[in-house]
């Protein structure tokens, strides 16, 4: 009994040491102010800004997180930069991001983009201000993969889309810009008479 006395008394001893330590070492250097991180809520969000003013989108990574990822991509790799709204529809829907458009031969416009396409990720819905991509259509795209760069802003409720398309963010600022671009006059193809230029596209970090 008195040998495990004295082995509980020698481990109090060694313990109060380093608790002093500690004690004394704290008191020393005083508070230690760590600094909270701040986190800007529109990371991740991309700025389009246009010849008509800047629209801000949220990608929606949870439920296209393909289509979000590439977006971003393209954007900071200045793949949108001078391309323009080569589609605009009143009560419907502005389309941009073909590479063609570009070019001043305005029949080659809606019909580029990347060497690649996106894998479908369909499941939200049309609502107004949502951005989705663009794609072939089903005779020959049965699969509904979206085209790699192309997309549409609808400017209106699209419901008759639900199933078929992959929406991939909202709009969260500038749906008024959106509306200044569909009123445009167009040419028989809906191509904007005036050019409607993406002058970027940023990523907000």
């Amino acid at each position: 009994m008195k040998h495990l006395l004295l082995l509980l008394c020698a481990a109090t001893l060694i313990a109060l040491p380093s608790y002093a330590q500690q004690k004394s070492t704290s008191t020393k250097k005083g508070k230690t102010i760590v600094p909270v991180e701040t986190v800007n809520p529109q990371k991740g969000f991309v700025v389009v800004e246009t010849s008509l003013g800047n629209i801000t989108i949220q990608l929606n990574d949870a439920a296209a997180p393909k289509h979000s990822a590439n977006f971003r991509k393209l954007a900071k790799e200045g793949f949108y930069d001078s391309t323009t709204f080569h589609r605009v529809i009143p009560g419907f829907m502005i389309q941009g991001g073909d590479p063609n458009s570009k070019n001043a031969d305005k029949s080659t416009h809606g019909m580029g983009g990347p060497e690649y396409r996106i894998d479908a990720e369909i499941g939200l819905t049309h609502e107004r201000g949502v951005i989705a991509a663009a794609r072939q259509g089903d005779q020959i795209n049965p699969q509904r993969m979206s085209n790699g760069s192309q997309f549409y802003i609808t400017v209106a409720d699209a419901k008759f889309l639900d199933g078929q398309y992959s929406v991939f963010g909202q709009i969260v600022e500038g749906m008024d810009v959106a509306d200044k671009i569909v009123a445009v006059p167009r040419d028989p193809r809906d191509n904007p008479l005036e050019t409607i230029l993406i002058k970027k596209v940023t990523v907000i970090e």
